[in-house]
């Protein structure tokens, strides 16, 4: 073979080896981008790590549908095996889940770890997951209450209930919420408050968090909670119900009272002889006669406060 033949064959030969990578190099790019698409897609929707994720889409030929049931799948495992593994970590921190309806209203805490998971969309997600479960608890098991109704759930029927978004218990709700977040957690108490139409549900949550979330929306979170029943009056009853909160939270009565009760000071726990907590110049009785309201009933939740036993049933 002439030289001028060898040197067109190895040109041709360069040609071909340069051509080839580069067409190469940018369909890979182009899969490249359409997967990490993917990837941010599963990662925004569940929650998951990267990791999880990019295995899920490997495992399913990038089917975004099966690569989240599976994660699912191996979260809830995992969540019950850690759930049982962190099962002797204290839970001290948490929030108070509110949600309010016109006639009805429910206060839940759940409890985790550390405030840093309490903050996190999912732990919030878990929160209002509890409320819900218990507000339809609630609607199919009573019926229209003559005045109101109060109900107190302890941590074992809590679990018990139903999620509304699967059907599936809220102990599977939690053991999915460790898998995802790596920390334990806890459903500790729910309160739920049925009223009559000639009623109204007072609320106060202190120290809210912003619901940034959409999933979030319709609930309040915060360290402290507290409704109150209310019967008649005239004027701003919403105003009225959250100043009566307010002072429930701030004040900490472990009982109703009568407006007969005289004031005993600093010491006294009864509601209605307490001095006012926006006014200290009256008694929350004096202030309810003058704005033509009857205090039925209260609740009061704080984050990681003792529960005696008769409490949580």
């Amino acid at each position: 073979m002439s030289l001028y033949s060898t040197l067109r064959l190895v040109r041709t030969d360069l040609k071909v080896l340069l051509t080839q990578p580069a067409q190469s190099l940018h369909s890979s790019a182009q899969r490249l981008a359409a997967d990490k698409t993917l990837l941010v897609k599963l990662r925004k929707s569940t929650g998951y790590s990267f990791i999880n994720c990019k295995t899920a889409l490997d495992k399913f030929s990038n089917d975004v549908k099966e690569a989240e049931s599976w994660l699912h799948e191996q979260a809830q495992k995992e969540g019950w095996s850690k759930a049982s593994k962190l099962q002797g970590r204290k839970t001290r921190e948490g929030l108070i889940g509110l949600l309010l309806g016109e006639q009805t209203a429910v206060l839940v805490e759940v409890n985790c770890e550390t405030d840093f998971v309490a903050r996190n969309v999912k732990f919030q997600q878990l929160v209002k997951e509890a409320a819900l479960a218990t507000l339809a608890h609630h609607q199919n098991k009573q019926g229209s209450p003559a005045s109101y109704t109060k109900s107190i759930l302890g941590a074992e029927q809590l679990s018990q209930l139903r999620s509304v978004s699967d059907g599936c218990p809220l102990s599977d709700q939690v053991a999915l919420a460790i898998g995802r977040l790596g920390e334990n957690m806890a459903l500790k108490r729910a309160a739920l408050v049925a009223v009559s139409p000639d009623c109204h549900i007072g609320s106060y949550v202190h120290g809210a968090l912003p619901a940034d979330d959409p999933s979030l929306a319709g609930a309040s979170f915060g360290k402290y909670a507290a409704l109150v029943v209310c019967h008649g009056g005239a004027g701003p009853l919403a105003e009225i119900g959250r100043r009566l909160g307010q002072h429930v939270v701030g004040e900490a009565p472990s009982s109703l009272g009568s407006l007969d009760d005289q004031p005993r000071g600093d010491s006294e726990t009864r509601l209605l002889a307490q001095s006012f907590l926006p006014d200290p110049s009256r008694t929350v009785g004096q202030y309810i006669q003058e704005k033509g309201v009857r205090v039925l009933d209260f609740v009061r939740f704080e984050c990681g406060e003792s529960v005696e036993p008769e409490q949580q049933n």
